[in-house]
């Protein structure tokens, strides 16, 4: 009972801090668009209870990011203020989203599972607190790019706009190469039950996760420019997801099981000695044939 309660105590909590940002922004469309983001995973989440899947979990994030970015943009664009920035900056989070959406969604069906919710979807409290985390995500995630969208004249285009850009693609690339060599190396039959240590993931141990921290920094510095007072608050975005990524749902959990897992090979505490868990360095370690 008294978990239950901590667990719908984290989910208000979650959503207040979402809806927040979008106050301190000053317009009512963010404010509107973050409570479409909650509802949305508030809706999905009562099929995934009572059918006790995960399995549309990744695809409706992917779903809400669509459902804000369009909103804000169709509404910005019958009010007349949007500009080939405004539209640059929305299709980067679109392609994006629908690249790591069809990813995650096709992995997760593949593997018949997610082993992150094994526990937490008999418990009702805590898997929709899962949900109302998942709209934090996707509002913290966003709302700086929503926020500039929204404003008077659009997304301002200048140099930081093409660095922002710059840094999107950077991060957008390695993500997706890092993805592909990963899927890759699980194919192949020869690797079975081995860890990756070729290609991005000899100079990183989690180089998807970097490349999502980067593309979300450049998300934010295409937005910077356009934003004023309250609004820089929105530019928590790449701070957000580092914390998330490292502390939460990414690194940590994964170190846990690379070390259950490979623990014992002295291959894989080589690997974990000489390669940095996260930004990227020249592998200091010779190769294993």
């Amino acid at each position: 009972m008294k978990q239950s309660i901590l667990n719908i105590l984290f989910s208000l909590i979650s959503f207040l801090i979402g809806y927040s940002i979008a106050l301190l922004t000053g317009l009512e469309l963010i404010q509107k668009a973050i409570l479409i983001a909650y509802m949305i995973q508030w809706i999905a989440f009562i099929p995934a209870y009572l059918f006790q899947t995960e399995k549309f979990y990744d695809l409706t994030g992917s779903i809400t990011y669509l459902t804000v970015v369009s909103y804000v943009s169709y509404h910005s664009y019958a009010s007349m203020n949007v500009n080939i920035g405004s539209i640059v900056l929305a299709a980067c989070i679109l392609i994006w989203t629908i690249r790591l959406g069809s990813f995650l969604f096709m992995r997760i069906h593949k593997a018949g599972e997610d082993k992150r919710f094994k526990l937490i979807k008999p418990s009702p409290t805590r898997f929709f607190m899962t949900w109302t985390l998942q709209g934090m995500w996707v509002s913290i995630c966003s709302m700086c790019a929503l926020t500039a969208i929204a404003s008077a004249n659009g997304v301002v285009q200048n140099s930081l706009f093409y660095i922002g850009l710059l840094v999107f693609v950077v991060g957008f690339v390695f993500e997706m190469i890092a993805d592909w060599q990963k899927s890759n190396f699980r194919k192949d039959p020869k690797h079975k039950d081995q860890f990756i240590q070729q290609g991005l993931w000899a100079y990183s141990r989690h180089p998807n996760y970097f490349g999502e921290i980067t593309l979300w920094t450049g998300i934010a510095i295409m937005s910077l420019s356009s934003l004023s007072g309250g609004q820089y608050i929105t530019l928590i975005s790449p701070i957000f997801t580092y914390l998330l990524l490292v502390y939460v749902s990414g690194v940590r959990l994964l170190e846990i099981s690379g070390m259950e897992k490979w623990g014992h090979l002295e291959s894989y505490q080589n690997y974990v000695r000489s390669t940095p868990s996260l930004f990227p360095t020249y592998p200091k370690r010779p190769k294993n044939k």
